[in-house]
């Protein structure tokens, strides 16, 4: 799959567990860490940055808390809605949301939009 084009390749649909999230890194040195989260053949994604603290939000590469569709950040606990549009509902930045990222699933394949 061709990673410079507009619609570069993140990762299988499989590879998200359904209701879960996943971590991607960037495919570029310079690009920004990614959140999917997946609902059935649906997914969203968002930088993994939190609004608060501009750090990732996992705990571990690519380990997240997710609870009852809420992520909270492991650096200082602010909470986001995952089907709210990442609004942060908890937390230091409670109002602010998560920056969206446009991706599509195309054939079985999350690719950016």
């Amino acid at each position: 799959m061709d990673m410079t084009s507009p619609n570069p390749f993140l990762c299988r649909l499989d590879q998200i567990p359904d209701g879960g999230v996943l971590g991607v890194d960037p495919p570029d040195p310079e690009g920004e860490p990614l959140l999917l989260a997946r609902q059935g053949n649906s997914v969203r994604a968002w930088l993994n940055i939190c609004p608060h603290s501009g750090r990732r939000m996992d705990y571990a590469p690519g380990l997240f808390l997710v609870k009852d569709d809420k992520l909270t950040c492991a650096v200082h606990g602010a909470t986001f809605a995952l089907r709210e549009s990442g609004l942060c509902v908890a937390g230091p930045c409670r109002g602010q949301s998560l920056v969206a990222v446009r991706v599509q699933v195309r054939d079985g394949m999350v690719m950016r939009a």
